[in-house]
């Protein structure tokens, strides 16, 4: 299992909700949070260890949405 975390510009619960389908049906992610009240806009994920912290990028820049890795 791997951590990842990442600054984005995920600022409400509705840009939560639209990225929702991008990890609750990813085959390599087993949990992820937003923490909205962060600064950062903190997202959290767990993952299987094939997952590299750029996908994650990829994923959400795709979505029109900016991340950058804190910690891996």
């Amino acid at each position: 299992m791997k951590i990842l975390v990442y600054k984005t510009s995920l600022k409400t619960r509705k840009k939560v909700r639209h990225i929702r389908p991008l990890f609750d049906g990813h085959p390599l992610v087993s949990d992820w949070s937003v923490d909205t009240e962060d600064c950062d806009n903190v997202l959290r994920v767990e993952a299987l260890t094939d997952l590299k912290y750029s996908d994650i990028i990829y994923l959400l820049n795709a979505f029109g949405y900016y991340c950058e890795l804190l910690r891996s």
